[in-house]
Order: structure tokens, then sequence, then C-alpha cells
């Protein structure tokens, strides 16, 4: 674009802002669209840009050199959107350059008016693809069940590792939440968490079976004995003779 045409694309910018092309302008323009064509395009991007309106409904829209460069950019490429390349058959590759780069050019001009819609594939896959498929143990596309049709999760396809992972035998916490003491505040109305969990979770959750009654009046027996046993040893023996007291006579 030379001074000539840019200010003839100023003078069409002015119908719409009302500004005042002058000399100094067209070959400032010229310099900054210097490797644009003045052509349809470049006045259609004049008419986009006033077309929509500014953020700011105060604001008084004006069209700069890059919005012209970037809109005509916007307006060319819509027409290759659905553009596919018709190659023929041994072109080299110089050839496919020279024929890509025309039909491109072509297209985006508006000289040839662009593809409405894109090239479909056709056929499907062949028998002896689909034979091998099978004999691997494909057995078709993937049922997906209706909206209707209820879904069911096993809930033990979804368990957490650990002992939260099972529902806590001694004070029935959920899975996922963890052991609570007895008794229960205000702040806590189901106990206070416990920062251990109960054995007997422990256990479920190592796959162990629960103790029987049996087993547990057993173990309540075996704590006693030791905690009596320990009692035992702290107590003093009757044979420890009183403390002899010497005094200075006696020294």
């Amino acid at each position: 674009m030379n001074a000539k045409e840019a200010a003839e694309l100023l003078a069409h910018c002015s119908g719409f802002d009302n500004r005042q092309p002058s000399v100094a302008a067209a070959v400032a323009w010229a310099s900054a669209l210097h490797d644009l064509p003045l052509d349809a395009d470049a006045k259609a991007a004049v008419a986009a840009y006033y077309t929509t309106p500014p953020k700011d409904p105060d604001a008084k829209l004006w069209i700069l050199p890059h919005h012209v460069r970037t809109l005509r950019s916007k307006i060319r490429s819509a027409r290759l959107e659905n553009f596919q390349y018709e190659p023929i058959s041994g072109e080299t590759t110089a050839e496919y350059l020279v024929r890509l780069r025309g039909q491109t050019q072509a297209i985006a001009s508006g000289r040839v008016a662009p593809p409405t819609s894109r090239l479909a594939l056709e056929g499907g896959p062949s028998a002896a693809f689909m034979r091998e498929l099978e004999a691997r143990g494909w057995q078709g596309n993937r049922t997906v069940p209706d909206e209707d049709e209820t879904v069911v999760v096993e809930l033990d396809s979804v368990r957490r590792s650990g002992p939260l992972g099972v529902q806590c035998p001694a004070c029935g916490a959920a899975i996922g939440r963890p052991c609570k003491t007895p008794g229960g505040t205000d702040k806590q109305p189901l106990g206070k968490p416990r920062q251990k969990s109960h054995s007997a979770r422990l256990r479920a959750a190592n796959g162990q079976t629960d103790q029987t009654p049996e087993e547990r009046a057993a173990a309540e027996q075996r704590i006693r004995d030791m905690s009596a046993r320990h009692l035992a040893r702290q107590q003093p023996g009757d044979d420890i003779p009183d403390a002899e007291i010497i005094t200075e006579e006696t020294a």
C-alpha cells in the first residue's frame, strides 16, 4: 500500500469517525501497511471495526493500522476454515507448494468460493481387519446404558487402604471417618476423634477375625494379672529394717 492508496483508505475511515485525513497521516499509514494491498478486505476490516461496539459505551472508536491488519487477516482466515488441499498424482514437492499457495490465496481473497463443508470419511474397516480384531478378543463397541438405567457401583471396588477402609466394630465409625472416644460434648456430639484406631478396627482392616468373648475375657485377665504383679513390686517388703538414727552421742 502506497501513500495514495493509504489516503483512499483514510477517506474510507473518515466516513465512520469524521477524521480529517492529511498527507502526513497517509504517509504514516502507508509505512505501517506497506505489505498489505488496498483491496475489498482492507475496507471490510474498517467496517468490521466500527460494527463492533466498544467495551466502554462512552468511548470513541478510532481505528489504527494494526486494527486493519488484524481484522483483514481474520476475514481471509474465515474463508479457509473448510479448505482442504486437492492434490494431483505424481506431483513433486515444489509443485505441491506452488499449488497449495495458489489454492490458499485464491480462496482467501474471495476469487474462488470457499468450501461450505468438510470432506467426510467414507467406508469402514475391511472384513480382514475385523476378523483380526475378533481373533484378539474384540467384542464390539462398548455398551452405554440408557438414562433410565441405574448403574450400581460396588462399595468394595472403591476401598481406602488402612483401618479407615472398614467400618469400626468398636465405635461404629463409618468408612473414611476416624474412631471416636466414648461420650460427647457440645463441640463434638459424637465424641472426640481418636488419634489411633481401635484394635478391633485394625484387626478388621488386616483381615483378622474378631476375638470371641472367651478370648477377650482371657486378654483382660492377663492385663489384670500384669497390673497386680506391677503393684506388688512397688509395695515395700516386711523384712526391710527401720533406718538406724545416728546421733552425736553415739558417734
